[in-house]
């Protein structure tokens, strides 16, 4: 179990400051905190779960959520930014995800754009970003992550092998360290996109930032799947974040979809 009164004061400066939920057990972090979205939660509302019994991933793919294994949570937020630049919100918390791993393990993560984090090109870290517009409650959207904290095994099968941060580091990582580091790093990348101020210049740096934790978004040979489906090498980030790919055909933007090594033909 989270310390909660040790957490909350961790975060006291921080928009998600005596509001935090721990649940034992539940279906989905994220299904709950878009109910809880749906029901006027307020911003910053996070919710942690020891154990999910329907964790999912981008594609409704399944993330496996052990009792007492991992991180799982979901940030709910209601930006003040308009529906066009929620595409920022994966991004940002991919550039949380990765200082809060960097803090507390000193281990440097690779970003698999869009929302994959990688160690030794082993899957430690995923993010589903789900939004909703609600004529009566405006834009919110719900920032879930989840991150292999203990596990020494996992399911067969999966489709990118996996880590977990004790097997990187040989050594346990406490989900204490690594929530608060988390959410205090997303705190810090929220109110720059939520600032008139610094908003402009916060989002021309992003993709810029990402290309310097990521190997997978220039000159890497990759297959995308999802509705965009091809191959090619990817060619940076375009200023909205999304990824260009040189295929045989020309530059294709992605917007949406994952990516995998090419399987080896012979």
């Amino acid at each position: 179990m989270l310390d909660i009164s040790a957490v909350d004061r961790a975060l006291a400066q921080t928009i998600f400051a005596r509001r935090l939920h721990w649940f034992p057990q539940i279906d989905s972090t994220n299904l709950h905190a878009m109910q809880q979205g749906r029901d006027g939660a307020p911003h910053g509302s996070v919710y942690v779960a020891d154990e999910q019994t329907a964790g999912r991933g981008r594609g409704d793919h399944r993330w496996h959520s052990a009792p007492g294994q991992g991180l799982y949570l979901s940030a709910l937020i209601r930006p003040q930014i308009s529906v066009e630049q929620l595409v920022w919100l994966p991004l940002l918390a991919g550039l949380a995800l990765h200082r809060a791993i960097l803090e507390t393990t000193a281990l440097v993560a690779d970003l698999r754009w869009p929302n994959d984090m990688l160690l030794h090109g082993r899957k430690c870290a995923g993010i589903l970003v789900e939004a909703q517009t609600d004529a009566a409650l405006g834009v919110f959207a719900v920032i879930g992550i989840g991150v292999n904290l203990h596990q020494r095994q996992f399911p067969a099968q999966m489709a990118t092998p996996p880590t977990s941060l004790d097997l990187e580091t040989g050594r346990v990582v406490e989900n204490e360290a690594l929530l608060i580091a988390l959410l205090q790093s997303l705190h810090t990348e929220l109110s720059l996109i939520d600032s008139p101020a610094t908003r402009a210049a916060h989002c021309t740096a992003i993709p810029g930032r990402l290309e310097a934790i990521s190997t997978w978004v220039r000159g890497k040979s990759v297959e995308v799947h999802g509705p965009q489906q091809v191959q090619g090498v990817t060619a940076g980030l375009d200023a909205q974040g999304f990824l260009r790919v040189q295929t045989a055909d020309g530059v294709q933007t992605i917007t949406t979809g994952g990516l995998r090594e090419p399987l080896s033909r012979v």
